[in-house]
């Protein structure tokens, strides 16, 4: 039962976040969005720890140490912050975030949306996906405008609206790349 419910979760994400890339224009990227949850490093993952309320490889992590599904993931998904990690100029920087294109920023926002929705079903609002991100936002490592920019998005989303933030990415956002 894992295996439908895991494909069902997956694909109703997907489906999600490719409605809301094309709303806004980003034809291709919601065609391309998380095709490799598909692969077998990641379905299979997906299947074993399934939970139908969160993400498998949180679990995934608990019980193996780390999470392979994950690190092919964000490895082949340039919507994910982690992807656009890299060490600083100067070896003292550490590891930051990379400014991240807004069309990527545009994705990780509809990523996040979608997937409150999927996982959240009745109790999700429009607060939802703002809600969360405080929650870790101190532990993501973002470039400064790519921080600015999400939570700006997260931001109308929570105060103005899915319509209202929706029509801002792909009047000023979209529009000024």
């Amino acid at each position: 039962m894992n295996t439908i419910n895991h494909f069902i979760t997956i694909t109703n994400h997907k489906l999600l976040v490719m409605k809301y890339c094309f709303k806004v224009g980003l034809y291709k990227q919601g065609i391309l969005h998380d095709l490799s949850k598909y692969s077998w490093i990641e379905f299979s993952a997906g299947i074993k720890y399934y939970q139908g309320n969160r993400s498998p490889n949180g679990e995934q992590k608990l019980r193996e140490g780390y999470s392979a599904a994950w690190l092919h993931h964000k490895g082949r998904n340039k919507h994910h912050f982690e992807y656009w990690v890299d060490y600083g100029i100067k070896i003292e920087d550490g590891f930051v975030g990379m400014n991240i294109p807004k069309r990527y920023v545009v994705e990780m926002f509809l990523d996040r949306m979608s997937a409150s929705m999927n996982y959240q079903k009745e109790n999700y609002t429009d607060r939802t996906s703002l809600e969360y991100y405080e929650f870790g936002k101190e532990y993501c490592i973002l470039h400064n405008d790519t921080r600015e920019l999400l939570e700006i998005l997260l931001g109308k989303l929570a105060d103005e609206g899915e319509e209202v933030v929706l029509k801002y990415i792909k009047d000023e956002v979209l529009n000024k790349e």
